[in-house]
């Protein structure tokens, strides 16, 4: 894995409707570009360009992914160089602190011809409006997938020794954060550990642990205690000044499945479907809550309960993943109007003066 490259996601396409955490990761930057343009405008092609230009150098760059299409970026942050360069356009507006002094607007609307744009504007409106409906439809569904999560977890956490719960997670903290203390502040970023998109679940699991020693798969079932013993960890974590990346469920963002601590070289995450792996190295470790803390019949006592609970979940999910991949489709279509419309001449000169800008 290299070490320059970070893949994640800021936003997600969640049970609770559009979630966004860019400012947890923003915060502090110096100087933020903030591009303005329609979709198929370069802004995605740009930011690549720019992140390249950087890794060629030898400069850390993170990809933030857009959780619609993770083929897609939603920004880039150059930490080494305190500078960002992002998506300002809906969903995920960014709202300055400091116009002018932190935040600086690209506008690469300059590159369009307006009179071809202006002749295709009811099927540019037409579509807008299509794709609106897709994702609150999309949202209902996971939400509808949230309820049936619910009644698949109050089956294991009727079946739990909650006392032994919390005795296994004070192991679990005293294992990986020993007795490590920093006489400074937690730094603490928030982010997606996945993204529900057009295409399924995607993750970026391999290239964000990679290059850790201690990699801790948690395994388990719906409501064994996973992302309550990571909000612990992460409690704890924070009073001794250790930074953490937390990763948030795409799902259900109230609920957490990953914890990177850079300091202590190791990561802690839900290692479950739909985002299974296993060991495959020295230094990887499994902590399967179920065997520990759950009444070893429950799988067997409740097969056909939980058979039933599971295809109805997975039936909510591929519907608001269908509403997704139809998004994309229009959104396709849309682009092909803004494409044809835009001088990408202008576009690589405004791309190739700010790496200059970057670099200066």
């Amino acid at each position: 894995m290299s070490k320059l490259i970070k893949h994640y996601f800021a936003c997600g396409n969640t049970s609770k409707g559009f979630q966004n955490y860019f400012s947890s990761n923003l915060k502090n930057l110096n100087k933020i570009y903030i591009l303005k343009g329609g979709p198929g405008t370069g802004k995605s092609s740009l930011m690549k360009k720019v992140g390249k230009a950087m890794i060629d150098k030898g400069v850390p760059v993170e990809y933030i992914h857009c959780s619609s299409d993770p083929d897609s970026l939603d920004g880039i942050i150059i930490r080494s160089l305190s500078t960002a360069i992002v998506d300002g356009t809906s969903p995920h507006v960014i709202e300055p602190t400091a116009p002018g002094a932190i935040e600086e607007y690209i506008n690469l609307g300059v590159a369009w011809d307006v009179d071809a744009l202006a002749k295709n504007k009811n099927e540019i409106l037409s579509l807008q409006s299509e794709i609106s409906s897709c994702y609150p439809k999309a949202y209902n569904c996971f939400a509808r997938a949230l309820k049936i999560h619910d009644e698949w977890e109050k089956i294991y956490i009727d079946h739990m020794d909650f006392e032994k719960a919390n005795l296994f997670t004070q192991q679990v903290i005293d294992t990986l954060l020993k007795d490590v203390r920093f006489n400074k502040p937690s730094v603490v970023m928030h982010r997606f550990f996945g993204g529900s998109s057009s295409k399924g679940f995607v993750d970026y699991v391999e290239e964000l642990t990679g290059n850790l020693k201690y990699r801790y798969f948690i395994k388990g079932r719906p409501g064994s205690g996973k992302s309550t013993m990571l909000k612990k960890i992460l409690a704890s974590s924070q009073t001794r000044g250790i930074d953490t990346e937390v990763y948030h469920c795409s799902f259900d963002p109230d609920s957490l499945d990953m914890l990177i601590m850079p300091e202590l070289d190791l990561c802690i995450f839900d290692s479950t479907s739909p985002h299974e792996y296993f060991p495959s190295r020295k230094g990887d470790i499994i902590l399967d809550m179920y065997k520990e803390l759950i009444d070893p019949q429950t799988d067997e006592n409740f097969s056909d309960q939980l058979a039933d609970i599971m295809k109805r979940y997975k039936s909510c999910v591929s519907e608001g993943t269908s509403h997704l991949a139809y998004a994309k489709f229009l959104h396709d279509d849309l682009e092909k109007y803004y494409i044809a419309a835009t001088d990408f001449k202008i576009v690589n000169d405004i791309t190739t003066s700010l790496i200059q800008k970057i670099e200066q």
